[in-house]
């Protein structure tokens, strides 16, 4: 085989967004193509944004397309809505950085973003990727999650300028348990300081939420709105990720403007329509029911989040029990990853000599740096290197038949970042229809938040059983058995937990599961 030409017939340059896709080193792809129903497709994305009610679990309409492209939304309302938000965020912005709108302690200088899933993953993502340094309007900081500690670690740099912190709290529902208890600590952290929580503080939210009652019933700055067609997992479009971004300094219009050219680019409907390409290869290497993982390799330190981005949008996206007709299929497709060149010093040894049971994503970086280029070697600079080790990683995965796809991007600024992100997004679409689930619903994340309810009603009731005996002491037989609960396990691990933050006392036995636990006052 001639295997340049075969490069050639199978690398795909698209001069509209920059953007380059390679599927050479993916074997059978061509014949998986020719079998794919892309009428079927086509006409799938085009009822999705056409207004239909693609989320049919929840009779949701999926509008995330239209926030990068208010024409194409299926009404006049929602054109209008739209177009105001980004209006409204650019006054907002302004004020900010002017200084009319300030904190307690004069002109904001940082913004904490508090929120967990979708809320957090791509703002942050965004944030890291087009972050000037010293050069940004605003210092960003996130609490994602309901780790104490974690929460710690970020409001101590921050302790002595919160009155100059502004607060953002984005929560669809309101009700998001972790987002909620990180807002309840920073408020905590104010009023420590003498601050009023309040005066620093905007929600991001559904309009008439719980968050968005406490916002008005506080005084809060301002409630921006979240529509329930925007998933958490593609909300990086709307204004979850596009406020943090105006906030720091970057051009969120040109985020916009590379997702909506993307957009309009995978609706051709032609074999080399990008998202297509990307979608076959994930079928061809999974044969259709994901027996590969998809190890991605940003080769750029400004992409080191988008493994973790991805793992939200495609895993939430494709994992899935039931497919669209009921029955149980159990799709999905594993997603992690690494930044280069640091893999090739972590796992790239199993990827290359172990367990076949992955294939590559490269997400090549053509542009070096800002400063002025130092060689290191004669003609030869670091970025030369990090592309050296890039291609040399390639080559040395597919000699040993591990395949691999690369997308190759000009420059991580904010117009190719919207390329990327909303590449995938669409590719995501494409492949749901391809395995026929539902992309848009994620019935396993609601299980998981209904066990940890049930946790921690337990936990309450141990606990008031040891306030109503604080002299005695209890085995986690005695106390399962007198809260009425079998799951003497799960009893074991909070008296566990609940010793190791001194609020209970243990009395160490010849065996673990015997051990006798007393309240502590």
């Amino acid at each position: 085989m001639d295997t340049w030409q075969y490069f050639c017939d199978h690398y795909f340059f698209f001069p509209r967004v920059g953007l380059g896709i390679d599927v050479s080193k993916i074997d059978g792809f061509d014949e998986v193509l020719t079998k794919i129903d892309r009428d079927s497709i086509f006409k799938e994305m085009a009822f999705l944004e056409s207004g239909g009610i693609a989320n049919g679990d929840e009779q949701r309409m999926v509008g995330h397309y239209w926030l990068r492209n208010p024409s194409i939304a299926p009404s006049s309302d929602l054109k209008k809505i739209i177009g105001d938000l980004w209006n409204t965020l650019d006054r907002f912005v302004y004020g900010v950085h002017s200084g009319d709108i300030c904190g307690q302690n004069g002109k904001f200088k940082n913004v904490l973003c508090i929120g967990i899933g979708g809320s957090a993953l791509g703002p942050q993502l965004a944030c890291k990727a087009l972050s000037q340094g010293l050069k940004d309007k605003m210092a960003l900081f996130f609490l994602d999650n309901t780790d104490p500690d974690g929460m710690d670690h970020i409001l101590t740099q921050l302790q002595e300028e919160l009155g100059k912190t502004l607060v953002i709290v984005t929560s669809k529902s309101g009700g998001t348990p972790e987002t909620r208890n990180g807002m309840l600590e920073v408020a905590h952290a104010y009023e420590r300081m003498g601050l009023n929580f309040s005066r620093h503080a905007l929600a991001i939210t559904c309009e008439n939420s719980q968050l968005d009652q406490l916002a008005k019933r506080e005084g809060w700055i301002k409630s921006f709105p979240m529509w329930d067609w925007v998933g958490g997992r593609t909300s990086i479009a709307s204004v979850v990720g596009l406020l943090p971004l105006a906030l720091m300094g970057a051009n969120y219009r040109d985020f916009l403007n590379g997702m909506r050219d993307i957009d309009s680019i995978t609706r051709v409907h032609e074999k080399t329509n990008p998202a297509l390409l990307l979608a076959t290869s994930w079928y061809t290497v999974g044969e259709g029911i994901g027996k590969k993982a998809m190890v991605i390799l940003p080769y750029k330190d400004r992409l080191s989040l988008f493994p973790n981005f991805l793992q939200q949008l495609i895993m939430e996206s494709l994992g899935k029990k039931l497919d669209r007709n009921g029955n149980v299929v159990e799709q999905g497709l594993t997603v992690y990853g690494n930044k280069g060149s640091t893999d090739q010093h972590a796992y790239v040894q199993q990827l290359r000599d172990g367990i076949n049971n992955f294939f590559v994503t490269f997400i090549e970086v053509l542009w070096d740096r800002v400063s002025e280029a130092i060689f290191v070697e004669e003609n030869i600079t670091t970025g030369d290197y990090l592309e050296g080790f890039f291609l040399g990683t390639r080559h040395a995965l597919y000699e040993n038949h591990r395949q691999s796809l690369t997308i190759s991007i000009k420059r991580v600024d904010p117009y190719h970042l919207g390329v990327l992100i909303g590449l995938y997004e669409r590719s995501v679409s494409f492949y749901a229809s391809m395995i026929n689930v539902n992309a848009y619903h994620q019935p396993g994340v609601e299980a998981g938040k209904k066990a940890a309810t049930a946790i921690l009603e337990l936990q309450k009731t141990i606990l008031n059983h040891f306030k109503n005996n604080p002299q005695q002491s209890f085995s986690v037989e005695e106390i399962a058995q007198a809260v009425g609960s079998r799951d003497r396990e799960t009893a074991f691990k909070l008296l566990e937990h609940l010793t190791g933050n001194d609020r209970l006392q243990r009395t160490e036995e010849s065996a673990p599961h015997t051990n006798k636990y007393q309240y502590l006052r």
